[in-house]
This record gives structure tokens, C-alpha cells and sequence, in this order.
């Protein structure tokens, strides 16, 4: 899913559609015209997607013998991954290099609070649910309000419901499907004390990510380029010892390459002398 700029430097999104589907030879030419075209690639992609869809995405990359294609499945919700996507293109616009920007989407993710609203948490395994929650789930007209990211919650659409968010000022954008639901614009929303709220359209893999189509998904995000921009600055930046780019982090997304762990040299043992 790829979402409407956020502001006018935000990079257009290039979606790779239907990828397990399409002819092999079709869907190496359009990723091979896009790496000519930019010089690096990053795909960001969904767990909730087809296991087809990975395995392509491999196959592409093994195809053209690159490293200059990253693929990164960040363990968000659907709207997570595709807020966090629309982040990495506000960012692209910025002097950050191709590695810095892959390895920011990592980074990021720490600050995205994604959660939804279910009519039904009986097919719900991205988040431990208890049994109580189980049986409630059965009956009629029931709402549960779930946090996946970043740290799981479960509680029972109520007047007291109330869930742990950011603790620092967050706009939040809401896709409401088939569920109706004013609990996350309105409770919600005030209790995470948000800067501003829009909405989307559905992503079409959160039924399958939350285990059912009564859904109603939202997410707390970082909007400003600004303080995007600040945060991934700030962080340490070191060489890839295997292709060389610049990156954050101790794992290259384009090589998968880590740092090598120098080992200290062992201590000289000392010599034993007879005394003169």
C-alpha cells in the first residue's frame, strides 16, 4: 500500500504489483529498470504478504546478482509498513545515502505505535490473547483494541478502556474498514494526546495480519521530515566492510553483511628466567 505524500519533498512510491503472479521475465525487468534508474532499491514489504511474494522478491534479487536491492519486512501491521514506506520517502529527498536510508527504516520502527480495533480476536496470533478475551470474542457487538507494536496490548472496547502510547508527539492516521468504530478518532486519539489524526483506506493484507475483516487499523507516527531527519543523524554511522556504502547499524541491508568481531589478541605469556 502506498500512501499519499505527506508533504511536498515526499518521494513518489513505486509499488511492485502482483509479483507472484506475473511472468519471472516481466518482474526482473521492471526491478532491473529501477536499480538503472536510481542506483538502489529498497523494498519494503509486508509479512502478511503471499510466502509467492518473498520467494520472488528472493528469486529477483539472486537473478540479478545485486547488491543494490534491499528488502526489508519490518514486523508492523500493515499500515505500520506502509507509514513506515512513506517515511523512508521523505527522507530519500534528504542528503542520506542509500545505505543510511535502508538501515533507518529499522530504526524507525521503534518510534510507530500501530495497533487496531477487532470485532473478534478468536483468529488473533499476532498478539497473545487470554481465554476470557476468547469467549468474549463470541459474543455479539463486542470491540477489542489491540496494540501489536511496539509492545503487544489487548483490552475490551469500553468507557475505561485505555492503552500505553508514544510518549512524544505523534500525528495519527487511521483506515477504517468494514468495523465501525469511534473509539481510536475519539477516546483514543485524546488519550495519546495526537497532533493531528487523518484516515486511509484499508491495506488489503490486515485481514489476514489480524485474523479477521471487522477491523478498524490505526497508527501513531513521527510526520515531521525534520525530526526524521534528526534521529537518523544522530545515530553513529559506520562502512560496510563488504560493498563499502555508509550505513547505521551492525547489519548492511544491501549485503547482509555484519562487522567482523575482532577478537583481542591474546595476553603474551611471560617468560621464566633462571636467575643469574
Amino acid at each position: 500500500m502506498a500512501l499519499p505524500p505527506q508533504d511536498e519533498r515526499t518521494v513518489p512510491a513505486v509499488v511492485l504489483r502482483d509479483l507472484d503472479q506475473r511472468p519471472l521475465e516481466h518482474a526482473l525487468a521492471e526491478l532491473q529498470a529501477l536499480v538503472e534508474q536510481h542506483g538502489h532499491v529498497i523494498v519494503v514489504s509486508s509479512q502478511a504478504v503471499p510466502e509467492g511474494v518473498t520467494r520472488r522478491l528472493h528469486t529477483l534479487r539472486s537473478l540479478m546478482e545485486s547488491d543494490r536491492i534491499a528488502l526489508f519486512r519490518p514486523e508492523l501491521p500493515p499500515l505500520g509498513v506502509a507509514v513506515l514506506a512513506r517515511q523512508l520517502r521523505q527522507l530519500a529527498s534528504c542528503d542520506l545515502g542509500p545505505g543510511v536510508l535502508a538501515s533507518a527504516g529499522r530504526l524507525l520502527t521503534h518510534y510507530i505505535h500501530a495497533g487496531a480495533v477487532l470485532g473478534s480476536v478468536a483468529r488473533l496470533d499476532r498478539v497473545p490473547v487470554g481465554l476470557k478475551a476468547h469467549a468474549k470474542s463470541w459474543v455479539p457487538g463486542t470491540q477489542f483494541a489491540v496494540v501489536a507494536h511496539p509492545e503487544p496490548q489487548l483490552v475490551r472496547v469500553g468507557p475505561d478502556a485505555a492503552l500505553a502510547g508514544p510518549e512524544f508527539g505523534t500525528w495519527m492516521l487511521v483506515a477504517k474498514g468494514p468495523l465501525q468504530s469511534d473509539w481510536v478518532g475519539g477516546a483514543l486519539a485524546t488519550s495519546w494526546g495526537v497532533q493531528g489524526l487523518r484516515e486511509t483506506g484499508l491495506p488489503a493484507e490486515s485481514p489476514a495480519w489480524w485474523g479477521t475483516g471487522k477491523v478498524t487499523e490505526f497508527c501513531s507516527h513521527l510526520a515531521d521530515l525534520s525530526v526524521l531527519y534528526q534521529l537518523v543523524t544522530s545515530v553513529r554511522r559506520g562502512t560496510c566492510h563488504w560493498c563499502g556504502i555508509d550505513v547505521i547499524g551492525d547489519r548492511c541491508v544491501f549485503c547482509s553483511a555484519t562487522p567482523p568481531v575482532h577478537e583481542p589478541p591474546a595476553p603474551r605469556a611471560l617468560e621464566q628466567r633462571t636467575p643469574a
